[in-house]
């Protein structure tokens, strides 16, 4: 449906057409194939003989960076994707997408390159923070929404990674071997909704291949199910450097060859089209697909665009903090100890249980003392690793957020413990500027830098700086320390290393290349200490990494990437631990926070496990055995194993929770707001439990052995429980279930809010087969529809919930086609998947 401003019909389309096909007919061979090959690292080549701008393209998960890998033009930062699909509230994608287009519009961006729809076929997935977890129905329906909100704003998106990315192990080479089955039910399903069900502009074919065919040359998925099937009429773009046959790429259904300028396209595709290995009109219809892009964005003279007046100016700031709180899941909740007990928790003289009284911990009381620990309070992670690092003007840490909340003086903070023993770019107290040189030492330009990382991707260079003539670079500045003692400095990347700190040289060597088999591990990969120096809190240094370029640590992009990395004083693990327990006595709550980092949730590798790191766990207990009222805040992108969690008073997961991150958290638990997440994907107790976990390929191929069973359908066929299931949350109020009327259309849902204040709660509606129905085995039970309400106190509302006919679906792959499985039929209405309210039988003809 056409939103205002919005010129999505019929005639808008024919007119837009009707420019591109005239365009299309004024290019020659040449100027078609370059077009389809791109002119640097994020933009299109422009023909100006036909009024065509340079298509310019940025990551945009979560941010909208632009070109340039840089604070200088700061970008607002949203919590991940795996919390807005915890929301599971389409509409709120939307604004979030609709945000996103006005920061793309803002830094001169054309599309997007996200939503990552990739399903969490393995809790391993070292890239699951970037897509919406582990249900393909959840999926289709937030992506749907974020593309909507994107291309009201008259951006276009690429949805990716199409199709079985679905971890990163050997991500370039890997063959998936999924069959037709699992490859309809679940990795293909969230794009043909998507397609659909938004029409998104764009898509990204991926790096791997599935079932022996790279996916940039895949015929099959792209050009007869995307595009023939589905009906696809956007531009299908390769992920970067995945383009690998000319000849191949096109007749794969390849439009555009990322990123430029040497591609498999441009003056490779005019010659194959010459020597007849490829036929012309296939480039026409690549050519075609971006012209059509460039109308729709409003980048083709003549062409009216798609939107001809964008939606209302978005707080950023404020939409960030709502996505936070609204994504935020809160796991457990138990009732508040008394405050007067005189034995705590774990204390050996324990005899009996404290008085209980029957408010639970959280929201906390008005006028509750707390004792906030962990690292990660103080120095927030906002977002996962890789291609989505966007550089936002501020970050509220939950200190800041906590020390800001009333009432003034009741909070205290203690470290307690560290996610990282190892040094991480320079951050904290640093103000850093890159310095480019030629051979011959010239100054050719400079840069500030937002940390001690420099990552500068083809022409994201400082001005007056190119490739050809770099030769170093020069990381200088100062650094004030926050704390006394012995501060490790080191490096990150390859090459050689020239680091001094307070006027002293404290290293002079080359870092060779290790077992790093993707660019991600191996420029971002393991920190090196270089030497510790003794320096005095509040007294500033000068610090200087030079980096010397060498053609032998040379990346397959024109890249330049290293870190001037920095860990502060090591103290004892268990003294800081002791200081955290002391303040977590005196005071009413404890909170702590634990987290994931950069080395343990990033693009470019997966996890090995799926603990916490450092001694995080150790804190966590130790905290708790010495307050009753213990609070764990987790700030992770995906599941992470706790076990602790029955032996503390309240569990709330904020994934990366964006730049507002401590706004919202001191929000939620001082009650201004209610934690309104529902989990997306199952969060197992241990590893071992998780049925499946295989990331790792065997001789090349990975094989998605388990068929349609990942998620809660793996866990279920399995009988093992996890530590939270699917859907799970819980609110600051109550809901009773009132009535469920369901046919093989509808549910309708009747709840009301039975608690002392509003509310929001996700009504989720399964679907349960009878064992007897179909002859393949079928998932015990699927999400067929959910809605997201709001009542106030007391009031009843209904909803109406449509049911996905693919619920009441298999894929034939002897038919090779979707079959309708009718027969017995038990609709679920449920506060989670193992919190069903209300069921009706329904029988399906």
């Amino acid at each position: 449906m056409a939103e205002s401003g919005t010129d999505a019909g019929t005639a808008g389309e024919a007119a837009r057409e009707a420019v591109v096909e005239a365009a299309l007919g004024k290019l020659g061979l040449d100027a078609k194939a370059r077009l389809l090959g791109g002119r640097d690292m994020w933009s299109l080549h422009p023909l100006p003989e036909i009024g065509l701008e340079s298509l310019v393209v940025s990551d945009g998960p979560i941010g909208v960076r632009g070109v340039r890998w840089t604070a200088d033009d700061p970008s607002v930062a949203l919590p991940s994707p795996t919390a807005l699909a915890a929301a599971w509230d389409p509409a709120l994608a939307r604004r979030a997408g609709r945000l996103l287009a006005q920061e793309a519009r803002r830094k001169g961006v054309h599309v997007l390159l996200a939503p990552t729809v990739n399903l969490h076929r393995s809790p391993l997935g070292g890239r699951h923070f970037e897509a919406y977890g582990e249900d393909p129905l959840l999926t289709g329906a937030i992506g749907t929404g974020y593309v909507l909100g994107v291309q009201d704003g008259g951006v276009g998106t690429t949805v990716k990674h199409f199709v079985a990315n679905d971890a990163e192990t050997d991500r370039f080479t890997v063959d998936n071997r999924v069959a037709p089955r699992p490859l309809r039910e679940l990795y293909l399903a969230p794009f043909e909704a998507i397609v659909k069900n938004a029409r998104p502009w764009g898509i990204m074919t991926a790096y791997n291949q599935v079932n022996g065919v790279t996916m940039t040359e895949h015929h099959e998925l792209v050009n007869e199910v995307l595009r023939g099937e589905w009906g696809f009429d956007g531009i299908n773009v390769s992920d970067w450097m995945a383009a690998r046959s000319t000849a191949g790429a096109l007749r794969g259904g390849l439009d555009v060859a990322m990123p430029g300028p040497a591609t498999v396209y441009g003056e490779a595709l005019a010659a194959a089209v010459r020597a007849g290995e490829v036929a012309e009109s296939a480039v026409d219809a690549a050519v075609r697909t971006v012209l059509r892009l460039a109308a729709r964005v409003g980048a083709l003279e003549g062409a009216p665009p798609a939107v001809t007046e964008p939606p209302a100016p978005i707080d950023g700031d404020a939409l960030a903090r709502e996505l936070a709180h609204r994504g935020f899941v809160l796991v457990r909740n138990a009732v508040r100890e008394s405050a007067g007990s005189p034995v705590r928790a774990g204390d050996p003289a324990r005899t009996e249980d404290p008085v209980r009284t029957g408010d639970p911990v959280l929201p906390l009381a008005p006028g509750t003392t707390v004792a906030l620990s962990g690292a990660a309070a103080r120095d927030a992670r906002v977002l996962g690793g890789g291609s989505a690092q966007v550089f936002p003007d501020h970050v509220v840490s939950p200190l800041d957020g906590l020390a800001a909340a009333p009432p003034e003086g009741a909070l205290t903070y203690a470290v307690g413990a560290d996610p990282s023993d190892e040094p991480a770019p320079a951050g904290q107290g640093f103000a850093l500027r890159a310095r480019c040189r030629d051979a011959a030492g010239n100054l050719l330009g400079e840069g500030s830098l937002p940390g001690g990382q420099v990552q500068w991707i083809g022409d994201d260079l400082p001005e007056g700086v190119t490739h050809e003539a770099l030769a170093s670079v020069e990381v200088v500045g100062t650094f004030t320390p926050r704390e006394t003692g012995e501060h490790s400095f080191g490096t990150r990347g390859l090459g050689a290393f020239v680091l001094t700190v307070a006027g002293g040289t404290v290293f002079d060597g080359v870092q060779a290349m290790g077992s790093e088999t993707d660019p991600f591990e191996a420029f971002f990969g393991s920190p090196v200490e270089r030497a510790r120096v003794p320096l005095t809190a509040g007294e500033t240094v000068e610090v200087s990494l030079l980096h010397t370029l060498d053609e032998e640590f040379a990346a397959p992009l024109p890249v330049v990437a290293f870190s001037l990395v920095h860990l502060g004083p090591r103290r004892d693990p268990d003294e800081l631990i002791a200081e955290a327990v002391e303040e977590a006595r005196a005071a009413d709550t404890a909170v702590v926070v634990v987290a994931t980092t950069e080395r343990v949730e990033s693009e470019g590798f997966d996890r090995t496990d799926l603990a916490l790191p450092g001694r995080q766990d150790d804190l966590v207990r130790a905290v708790a055995a010495a307050n009753p009222n213990t609070v764990v805040v987790v700030n992770a992108g995906s599941p992470v194993e706790m076990p602790w969690r029955e032996d503390v008073a309240a569990v709330l997961l904020t994934w990366f929770p964006g730049q507002e991150g401590g706004a919202a958290l001191a929000d939620v638990l001082t009650g201004a707001e209610e934690p309104g997440g529902r989990l997306p994907t199952t969060w197992p107790a241990v590893l071992a439990d998780a049925p499946v976990t295989d990331v790792v390929p065997v001789d090349g191929e990975l094989a998605y052995a388990e068929g349609p069973f990942i998620g809660y359908r793996a866990w279920d066929r399995s009988g093992r429980t996890p530590a939270y299931a699917f859907g799970h949350g819980l609110g600051y109020t109550t809901w009773s279930y009132d009535s469920l009327v369901a046919g093989p259309d509808t549910a309708t849902v009747r709840i009301t809010n039975t608690g002392d204040r509003p509310g929001r709660e996700t009504v989720q509606v399964y679907l349960a087969p009878a064992p007897s129905s179909g002859a393949v085995e079928r998932p015990a039970r699927v999400l067929a529809g959910f809605a997201s309400v709001a009542a106030g106190p007391g009031e009843t509302v209904e909803t109406a919930i449509a049911l996905s006919r693919r619920a009441f679906e298999v894929w034939d792959e002897e038919k090779d086609d979707w079959t309708f499985v009718p027969g017995a039929y038990e609709v679920r209405a449920a506060h989670s998947l193992d919190d069903v309210r209300l069921t009706v039988a329904l029988e399906i003809d």
